[in-house]
Protein backbone atom coordinates (compact mmCIF):
# COMPACT_ATOMS: atom_id res chain seq x y z
CA UNK A 1 0.00 0.00 0.00
CA UNK A 2 1.23 3.43 -0.79
CA UNK A 3 1.01 6.05 1.83
CA UNK A 4 -1.18 9.06 0.99
CA UNK A 5 0.68 12.05 -0.29
CA UNK A 6 1.21 14.81 2.22
CA UNK A 7 -0.66 18.03 1.56
CA UNK A 8 1.22 20.61 -0.45
CA UNK A 9 2.45 23.43 1.71
CA UNK A 10 1.44 26.91 0.77
CA UNK A 11 4.00 28.60 -1.39
CA UNK A 12 5.33 25.24 -2.79
CA UNK A 13 5.40 23.90 -6.35
CA UNK A 14 1.81 22.73 -6.10
CA UNK A 15 0.71 26.19 -5.18
CA UNK A 16 2.23 27.55 -8.35
CA UNK A 17 0.33 24.99 -10.46
CA UNK A 18 -3.06 25.96 -8.99
CA UNK A 19 -3.10 29.65 -8.09
CA UNK A 20 -5.35 30.55 -5.18
CA UNK A 21 -8.50 32.55 -5.98
CA UNK A 22 -8.56 35.76 -3.92
CA UNK A 23 -11.38 35.81 -1.43
CA UNK A 24 -14.17 38.38 -1.99
CA UNK A 25 -14.11 40.97 0.71
CA UNK A 26 -17.01 43.32 1.31
CA UNK A 27 -16.57 46.74 2.83
CA UNK A 28 -18.86 46.82 5.86
CA UNK A 29 -18.83 50.62 5.78
CA UNK A 30 -20.63 50.75 2.42
CA UNK A 31 -24.32 50.84 3.26
CA UNK A 32 -27.14 51.12 0.74
CA UNK A 33 -28.24 54.68 0.11
CA UNK A 34 -31.42 55.75 1.88
CA UNK A 35 -34.47 56.81 -0.16
CA UNK A 36 -34.05 60.41 1.02
CA UNK A 37 -30.42 60.45 -0.13
CA UNK A 38 -31.43 59.09 -3.53
CA UNK A 39 -34.16 61.73 -3.74
CA UNK A 40 -31.66 64.50 -2.96
CA UNK A 41 -29.34 63.16 -5.63
CA UNK A 42 -32.13 63.16 -8.22
CA UNK A 43 -33.19 66.64 -7.15
CA UNK A 44 -29.68 68.08 -7.62
CA UNK A 45 -29.67 66.86 -11.22
CA UNK A 46 -32.80 68.84 -12.15
CA UNK A 47 -32.02 72.39 -13.20
CA UNK A 48 -35.68 73.42 -12.98
CA UNK A 49 -35.81 72.37 -9.33
CA UNK A 50 -32.62 74.26 -8.48
CA UNK A 51 -33.94 77.33 -10.30
CA UNK A 52 -37.22 77.19 -8.40
CA UNK A 53 -35.42 76.67 -5.11
CA UNK A 54 -33.18 79.66 -5.82
CA UNK A 55 -36.13 81.93 -6.58
CA UNK A 56 -37.93 80.79 -3.42
CA UNK A 57 -34.81 81.37 -1.35
CA UNK A 58 -34.44 84.85 -2.84
CA UNK A 59 -38.01 85.89 -1.95
CA UNK A 60 -37.88 84.32 1.52
CA UNK A 61 -34.59 86.08 2.26
CA UNK A 62 -35.96 89.37 0.92
CA UNK A 63 -39.06 89.06 3.10
CA UNK A 64 -37.01 88.29 6.21
CA UNK A 65 -34.61 91.15 5.56
CA UNK A 66 -37.33 93.66 4.64
CA UNK A 67 -36.73 95.90 7.71
CA UNK A 68 -32.99 95.97 7.01
CA UNK A 69 -33.35 96.65 3.29
CA UNK A 70 -35.92 99.38 3.77
CA UNK A 71 -33.69 101.00 6.40
CA UNK A 72 -30.85 101.03 3.85
CA UNK A 73 -33.09 102.53 1.17
CA UNK A 74 -34.48 105.05 3.65
CA UNK A 75 -38.12 104.51 2.70
CA UNK A 76 -40.78 102.52 4.55
CA UNK A 77 -43.84 100.88 3.00
CA UNK A 78 -46.21 103.56 4.32
CA UNK A 79 -43.98 106.58 3.72
CA UNK A 80 -45.27 109.02 1.10
CA UNK A 81 -43.18 111.31 -1.05
CA UNK A 82 -45.22 114.04 -2.72
CA UNK A 83 -42.08 115.42 -4.36
CA UNK A 84 -41.66 112.19 -6.38
CA UNK A 85 -45.01 112.63 -8.19
CA UNK A 86 -46.20 115.34 -10.54
CA UNK A 87 -49.38 116.88 -9.18
CA UNK A 88 -50.07 118.61 -12.50
CA UNK A 89 -50.15 115.27 -14.38
CA UNK A 90 -52.61 113.45 -12.14
CA UNK A 91 -50.02 112.33 -9.64
CA UNK A 92 -47.85 110.36 -12.08
CA UNK A 93 -44.29 109.61 -10.96
CA UNK A 94 -41.60 111.99 -12.07
CA UNK A 95 -38.88 110.56 -14.24
CA UNK A 96 -38.67 107.42 -16.36
CA UNK A 97 -39.67 103.84 -15.46
CA UNK A 98 -42.19 104.90 -12.86
CA UNK A 99 -39.93 107.29 -10.99
CA UNK A 100 -36.81 105.14 -10.57
CA UNK A 101 -34.15 107.22 -8.82
CA UNK A 102 -31.41 106.91 -6.17
CA UNK A 103 -34.08 107.67 -3.55
CA UNK A 104 -36.61 105.19 -4.97
CA UNK A 105 -34.88 102.12 -6.39
CA UNK A 106 -37.97 100.70 -8.15
CA UNK A 107 -40.00 103.88 -8.48
CA UNK A 108 -43.05 105.13 -6.60
CA UNK A 109 -46.79 104.61 -6.65
CA UNK A 110 -48.86 107.22 -8.48
CA UNK A 111 -50.77 109.77 -6.43
CA UNK A 112 -49.35 108.89 -2.99
CA UNK A 113 -45.70 108.47 -3.92
CA UNK A 114 -45.12 105.41 -1.75
CA UNK A 115 -41.93 103.48 -2.43
CA UNK A 116 -42.59 100.38 -4.56
CA UNK A 117 -39.42 98.60 -3.40
CA UNK A 118 -40.48 98.75 0.25
CA UNK A 119 -44.05 97.71 -0.52
CA UNK A 120 -42.88 94.75 -2.60
CA UNK A 121 -40.69 93.52 0.27
CA UNK A 122 -43.45 93.77 2.86
CA UNK A 123 -45.96 92.39 0.37
CA UNK A 124 -43.74 89.30 0.10
CA UNK A 125 -43.96 88.96 3.89
CA UNK A 126 -47.77 88.96 3.76
CA UNK A 127 -48.03 86.54 0.83
CA UNK A 128 -45.54 84.04 2.25
CA UNK A 129 -46.91 84.29 5.80
CA UNK A 130 -50.48 83.64 4.68
CA UNK A 131 -49.49 80.83 2.31
CA UNK A 132 -47.16 79.01 4.72
CA UNK A 133 -49.53 79.34 7.67
CA UNK A 134 -52.55 78.17 5.68
CA UNK A 135 -50.51 75.26 4.25
CA UNK A 136 -49.48 74.25 7.78
CA UNK A 137 -53.10 74.34 8.95
CA UNK A 138 -54.27 72.36 5.90
CA UNK A 139 -51.56 69.76 6.44
CA UNK A 140 -52.29 69.25 10.15
CA UNK A 141 -56.04 68.89 9.70
CA UNK A 142 -55.87 66.87 6.49
CA UNK A 143 -53.20 64.42 7.63
CA UNK A 144 -54.83 63.85 11.03
CA UNK A 145 -58.29 63.16 9.60
CA UNK A 146 -56.91 61.26 6.61
CA UNK A 147 -54.87 58.72 8.54
CA UNK A 148 -57.67 58.34 11.10
CA UNK A 149 -60.24 57.56 8.42
CA UNK A 150 -57.93 55.27 6.46
CA UNK A 151 -56.63 53.28 9.43
CA UNK A 152 -59.79 52.71 11.47
CA UNK A 153 -62.31 52.43 8.63
CA UNK A 154 -65.91 51.55 9.43
CA UNK A 155 -68.14 54.28 10.79
CA UNK A 156 -65.23 56.61 11.48
CA UNK A 157 -64.19 56.43 7.84
CA UNK A 158 -67.79 56.93 6.70
CA UNK A 159 -68.32 60.05 8.82
CA UNK A 160 -64.99 61.66 7.88
CA UNK A 161 -65.38 60.77 4.19
CA UNK A 162 -68.88 62.24 3.99
CA UNK A 163 -67.63 65.39 5.73
CA UNK A 164 -64.85 65.60 3.15
CA UNK A 165 -67.38 65.28 0.33
CA UNK A 166 -69.50 68.09 1.80
CA UNK A 167 -66.50 70.41 2.18
CA UNK A 168 -65.22 69.68 -1.33
CA UNK A 169 -68.62 70.30 -2.92
CA UNK A 170 -69.16 73.52 -0.96
CA UNK A 171 -68.72 76.75 -2.99
CA UNK A 172 -65.70 77.79 -0.96
CA UNK A 173 -64.72 80.84 -3.03
CA UNK A 174 -68.17 82.43 -2.74
CA UNK A 175 -68.28 81.71 0.98
CA UNK A 176 -64.79 83.16 1.49
CA UNK A 177 -65.73 86.36 -0.33
CA UNK A 178 -68.96 86.68 1.67
CA UNK A 179 -67.28 85.96 5.02
CA UNK A 180 -64.36 88.29 4.41
CA UNK A 181 -66.75 91.02 3.28
CA UNK A 182 -68.90 90.77 6.42
CA UNK A 183 -66.09 90.42 8.97
CA UNK A 184 -64.64 93.90 9.05
CA UNK A 185 -63.24 94.58 12.53
CA UNK A 186 -60.98 91.51 12.68
CA UNK A 187 -57.40 90.68 11.83
CA UNK A 188 -57.60 90.21 8.06
CA UNK A 189 -54.40 88.19 7.80
CA UNK A 190 -55.50 85.75 10.49
CA UNK A 191 -58.95 85.48 8.94
CA UNK A 192 -57.45 84.71 5.52
CA UNK A 193 -55.32 81.95 7.03
CA UNK A 194 -58.24 80.37 8.86
CA UNK A 195 -60.66 80.56 5.94
CA UNK A 196 -58.20 79.08 3.41
CA UNK A 197 -57.15 76.41 5.90
CA UNK A 198 -60.72 75.36 6.68
CA UNK A 199 -61.63 74.92 3.02
CA UNK A 200 -58.35 73.45 1.81
CA UNK A 201 -57.79 70.38 4.00
CA UNK A 202 -60.18 67.83 2.32
CA UNK A 203 -57.95 67.41 -0.74
CA UNK A 204 -54.86 66.24 1.12
CA UNK A 205 -57.05 64.26 3.53
CA UNK A 206 -58.44 62.19 0.66
CA UNK A 207 -54.94 61.40 -0.64
CA UNK A 208 -53.65 60.48 2.82
CA UNK A 209 -56.72 58.32 3.50
CA UNK A 210 -56.14 56.25 0.34
CA UNK A 211 -52.46 55.68 1.08
CA UNK A 212 -53.16 54.81 4.71
CA UNK A 213 -55.66 52.16 3.61
CA UNK A 214 -52.91 50.63 1.48
CA UNK A 215 -50.23 50.80 4.18
CA UNK A 216 -52.28 49.34 7.02
CA UNK A 217 -52.29 45.90 5.35
CA UNK A 218 -48.49 45.69 5.07
CA UNK A 219 -46.63 42.99 6.96
CA UNK A 220 -44.81 45.29 9.35
CA UNK A 221 -48.09 46.92 10.37
CA UNK A 222 -49.65 43.50 11.00
CA UNK A 223 -46.59 42.49 13.02
CA UNK A 224 -46.77 45.65 15.14
CA UNK A 225 -50.47 45.08 15.74
CA UNK A 226 -49.82 41.45 16.73
CA UNK A 227 -47.19 42.59 19.25
CA UNK A 228 -49.82 44.66 21.03
CA UNK A 229 -48.67 48.07 19.81
CA UNK A 230 -51.30 50.73 20.32
CA UNK A 231 -53.10 52.25 17.34
CA UNK A 232 -51.76 55.73 18.08
CA UNK A 233 -48.19 54.45 18.12
CA UNK A 234 -48.71 52.58 14.85
CA UNK A 235 -50.18 55.69 13.22
CA UNK A 236 -47.42 58.07 14.26
CA UNK A 237 -44.36 55.79 14.19
CA UNK A 238 -45.14 53.33 11.39
CA UNK A 239 -47.64 54.86 8.96
CA UNK A 240 -46.97 58.59 9.18
CA UNK A 241 -43.21 58.37 8.37
CA UNK A 242 -44.09 56.52 5.16
CA UNK A 243 -46.39 59.38 4.14
CA UNK A 244 -43.78 62.10 4.57
CA UNK A 245 -42.87 62.25 0.89
CA UNK A 246 -46.49 62.59 -0.18
CA UNK A 247 -47.12 65.34 2.35
CA UNK A 248 -44.04 67.31 1.29
CA UNK A 249 -44.96 67.15 -2.39
CA UNK A 250 -48.58 68.13 -1.74
CA UNK A 251 -47.66 71.09 0.46
CA UNK A 252 -45.11 72.35 -2.06
CA UNK A 253 -47.69 72.20 -4.83
CA UNK A 254 -50.42 73.74 -2.65
CA UNK A 255 -48.45 76.84 -1.60
CA UNK A 256 -48.57 78.55 -5.03
CA UNK A 257 -52.34 78.11 -5.10
CA UNK A 258 -52.60 79.69 -1.66
CA UNK A 259 -50.40 82.61 -2.71
CA UNK A 260 -52.61 83.14 -5.74
CA UNK A 261 -55.77 82.86 -3.63
CA UNK A 262 -54.55 85.52 -1.20
CA UNK A 263 -53.64 87.84 -4.07
CA UNK A 264 -56.99 87.22 -5.80
CA UNK A 265 -59.04 87.88 -2.66
CA UNK A 266 -57.05 91.04 -1.97
CA UNK A 267 -57.48 92.11 -5.59
CA UNK A 268 -61.26 91.74 -5.16
CA UNK A 269 -61.11 93.96 -2.08
CA UNK A 270 -61.93 91.32 0.56
CA UNK A 271 -58.39 90.38 1.60
CA UNK A 272 -55.61 92.46 3.09
CA UNK A 273 -56.62 96.09 3.37
CA UNK A 274 -54.57 99.31 3.19
CA UNK A 275 -52.21 100.49 4.49
CA UNK A 276 -50.92 96.91 4.86
CA UNK A 277 -48.95 96.20 1.65
CA UNK A 278 -49.87 93.24 -0.52
CA UNK A 279 -49.05 92.19 -4.07
CA UNK A 280 -52.73 91.68 -4.88
CA UNK A 281 -53.55 95.12 -3.57
CA UNK A 282 -50.77 96.70 -5.64
CA UNK A 283 -52.05 94.96 -8.77
CA UNK A 284 -55.57 96.18 -8.06
CA UNK A 285 -54.33 99.76 -7.60
CA UNK A 286 -52.26 99.60 -10.79
CA UNK A 287 -55.21 98.74 -13.04
CA UNK A 288 -56.00 102.44 -13.48
CA UNK A 289 -52.41 103.30 -14.41
CA UNK A 290 -51.20 100.36 -16.50
CA UNK A 291 -51.14 102.49 -19.68
CA UNK A 292 -49.38 105.58 -18.32
CA UNK A 293 -47.25 103.83 -15.64
CA UNK A 294 -46.78 100.18 -16.70
CA UNK A 295 -43.97 99.52 -14.19
CA UNK A 296 -46.43 99.88 -11.32
CA UNK A 297 -48.36 96.94 -12.79
CA UNK A 298 -45.39 94.89 -14.03
CA UNK A 299 -43.36 94.73 -10.80
CA UNK A 300 -45.92 93.14 -8.41
CA UNK A 301 -47.25 90.95 -11.22
CA UNK A 302 -43.73 89.69 -11.97
CA UNK A 303 -43.10 88.92 -8.29
CA UNK A 304 -46.36 86.99 -8.04
CA UNK A 305 -45.62 85.10 -11.27
CA UNK A 306 -42.07 84.18 -10.24
CA UNK A 307 -42.94 82.88 -6.77
CA UNK A 308 -45.84 80.79 -8.06
CA UNK A 309 -43.70 79.40 -10.90
CA UNK A 310 -40.85 78.60 -8.50
CA UNK A 311 -43.04 76.58 -6.12
CA UNK A 312 -44.64 74.77 -9.05
CA UNK A 313 -41.27 73.80 -10.51
CA UNK A 314 -40.00 72.65 -7.11
CA UNK A 315 -43.16 70.67 -6.40
CA UNK A 316 -43.00 68.84 -9.74
CA UNK A 317 -39.32 68.07 -9.21
CA UNK A 318 -39.96 66.77 -5.69
CA UNK A 319 -42.71 64.50 -6.98
CA UNK A 320 -40.36 63.08 -9.63
CA UNK A 321 -37.52 62.66 -7.13
CA UNK A 322 -39.55 60.99 -4.39
CA UNK A 323 -41.60 58.77 -6.70
CA UNK A 324 -39.69 58.25 -9.97
CA UNK A 325 -41.77 55.20 -10.97
CA UNK A 326 -45.04 57.06 -10.48
CA UNK A 327 -43.77 60.08 -12.43
CA UNK A 328 -42.90 57.93 -15.45
CA UNK A 329 -46.22 56.13 -15.48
Amino acid sequence: MTAPLPPVASGGAGAAASPAVPARTEDPTQLPASPWKLARTRLRRQKAALTGLGIIGFFVLAALLAPVLTAISGRGPADTDKKAVNQYLGGLPKGSLGGVSPEHWLGVEPMLGRDIFARLLYGAQISLLVAFSAALMITLIGVLLGITAGYFGGRIDTVISRFMDVMMSFPSLIFMIALLSVARDVNRILLLIVVMGVFGWPYIARVIRGQTMSLKHREYIEAARACGTSSARILFTEILPNLTGTVIVYVTLAIPGLIGAEAALTFLGVGVRPPTPSWGQMIADSVLYYKVDPMFFVLPSACLFLIVLAFTLLGDALRDALDPKGSRA
